[in-house]
C-alpha cells in the first residue's frame, strides 16, 4: 500500500503537491473560523501564507520570512498560536532546512522563534500565559528544524552509500581488468621460458648430434637420446603449466585434478638443468656461498627460471662453451648469479628482440627482488637476482 501511493505520488507530483497545499489551506483557514478577532484580516493572513508556499522551493528564505510575518500578524491579533496557525511556517522552515546548511536553517528558525513569540507577548491580547505563548510555540517551531536535519542526514548518509557502491563498482571492474592482464603476463612469461628453454636446448642438442654423427656415433647417440629426454621434459612441463589453467570447476578439465599437474621446478632441480646443458655442449659448473635455505616455494621457482632463462640464453646468442651458476645465501636472502665468459663470434640475437631479460626482471619483482644484467668488465656476460628468501 505504501509502495503503491510512494509511485502514485511521483507519478503525480504536481497534483499531490496541489492537494497538499489545499489541505494546509484548510487546516489553517479553519482556526480562523472560530469567531476569534479580526476573522477576515486572519482569513487574508492564512491565505498570504499558504499561497507563500508555492515559491517555497525556489526561494526558501523569502517564503519563510513571509510565513513568519504571518504568523507574528496572528498572534499579534490575539489568535492562540496553535500548531495549526504555524502550519504554514513549519513548512516553509521544514523546506529550508532541506536545502541550505544546516547552520543557515538554524539561525532563521530562531529569528521566527523570536519574531513570532515576541508578537504574541507584546501585541497579543488573549487568555493564554506567556508560557503557553512561548514554549509550545518555540517547540514547533524547532519540530521542522530537527526533522528536516534528520532527513538531510539520511539523504548524505545514502548519497555516500551510493557513491561507495558506484566507486566498488568501478574499482571492481578495474582491478578485475588488472587481475586478467597480470595473469595474462604471467602465463605468457611462464610458458616463453618452458618452450624458449627446452626449444633452444633441443636445437643445441640436435646440432650437437648431427656435428658428431660421423665422427663421434656413440656420443651422437647419447646426446639424441637426451633429446628425447628434453623434448618429453617439455611436454611434462607444458601439460603441468596448461593444467594451472584446468580447474576443477572447468567443463572441459580433467576428472583428476591433480592428474595433469606436477611439483613446481626449483633450485633442487639444478643438477638435471646442468646435466641437460651439458648433453647440448655448454659445460655450467655451480658454486654455492653460505649455508644453504628453504626458499618459499615462488621464490625457489622465481630462482630456478632465472637461472634456466640465463642459461637458455647463454646456449643461444653467446660463443662460450662455458657458464658459471653461483648461489650466496645470506641471512635473509639469495642471490643468484649466472655468467659466463664470452666468445670471439656471439650469435646475434633473434630478429625483433626478446622478451628473456624482461621477463626474468618481471619475476625477481613479482617475488619483492631484483635483477641486473649487463656485460662484464673482462667479456661476457652476467645475470644477477637477488630475491629474498620467502614472500
Amino acid at each position: 500500500m505504501l509502495t503503491s501511493w510512494r509511485r502514485y505520488a511521483e507519478r503525480h507530483a504536481r497534483l499531490v503537491e496541489a492537494a497538499f497545499l489545499l489541505l494546509v489551506y484548510a487546516a489553517t483557514s479553519r482556526q480562523y473560523d472560530r469567531g476569534g478577532p479580526g476573522w477576515a484580516s486572519g482569513l487574508l493572513i492564512a491565505t498570504a501564507a499558504c499561497l507563500a508556499l508555492l515559491w517555497r522551493r525556489g526561494h526558501p528564505r523569502a517564503v519563510v520570512a513571509v510565513t513568519a510575518v504571518c504568523a507574528g500578524l496572528s498572534g499579534g491579533l490575539g489568535y492562540e498560536l496553535t500548531p495549526l496557525i504555524l502550519l504554514p511556517v513549519i513548512v516553509a522552515l521544514y523546506e529550508l532546512t532541506v536545502r541550505v546548511p544546516l547552520r543557515t536553517a538554524r539561525t532563521w528558525c530562531l529569528a521566527v522563534i523570536a519574531l513570532v513569540v515576541l508578537s504574541a507577548l507584546l501585541f497579543g491580547r488573549n487568555e493564554q500565559s506567556w508560557t503557553d505563548k512561548t514554549i509550545p510555540t518555540a517547540f514547533w517551531l524547532m519540530m521542522p528544524v530537527m526533522q528536516g536535519s534528520a532527513v538531510r542526514a539520511r539523504r548524505a548518509h545514502l548519497s555516500a552509500v551510493r557513491a561507495r557502491a558506484e566507486h566498488a563498482e568501478r574499482t571492481r571492474e578495474a582491478e578485475a581488468r588488472h587481475r586478467v592482464a597480470e595473469e595474462r603476463v604471467r602465463i605468457a612469461r611462464e610458458l616463453h621460458d618452458v618452450v624458449a628453454h627446452h626449444m633452444a636446448l633441443a636445437n643445441a642438442q640436435a646440432g650437437t648430434a648431427a656435428h658428431l654423427t660421423r665422427s663421434h656415433p656413440e656420443q651422437a647417440e647419447k646426446i639424441l637420446l637426451d633429446l628425447t629426454g628434453t623434448t618429453a621434459a617439455a611436454l611434462r612441463e607444458l601439460e603441468a603449466t596448461v593444467g594451472l589453467l584446468r580447474r576443477p570447476d572447468d567443463p572441459d578439465g580433467p576428472d583428476d585434478p591433480d592428474a595433469s599437474l606436477e611439483p613446481a621446478p626449483g633450485l633442487g632441480r639444478l643438477p638435471e638443468l646442468v646435466s641437460a646443458f651439458g648433453s647440448a655442449g655448454l659445460r655450467v659448473t655451480v658454486s654455492v656461498d653460505g649455508e644453504e635455505r628453504q626458499l618459499s616455494p615462488g621464490v625457489d621457482l622465481t630462482a630456478f627460471r632465472i637461472v634456466q632463462e640465463a642459461l637458455t640464453n647463454v646456449a643461444k646468442h653467446a660463443a662460450a662453451r662455458t657458464a658459471r651458476v653461483h648461489l650466496a645465501y645470506t641471512l635473509d636472502r639469495v642471490i643468484v648469479t649466472v655468467s659466463d665468459d664470452g666468445g670471439a663470434a656471439p650469435s646475434p640475437p633473434a630478429p625483433g628482440g626478446g622478451f628473456g631479460l624482461i621477463g626474468m626482471r618481471e619475476r625477481a619483482r613479482s617475488v619483492g627482488g631484483r635483477l641486473q644484467a649487463g656485460h662484464r668488465p673482462g667479456g661476457g656476460f652476467a645475470v644477477t637476482a637477488e630475491l629474498p628468501l620467502h614472500t
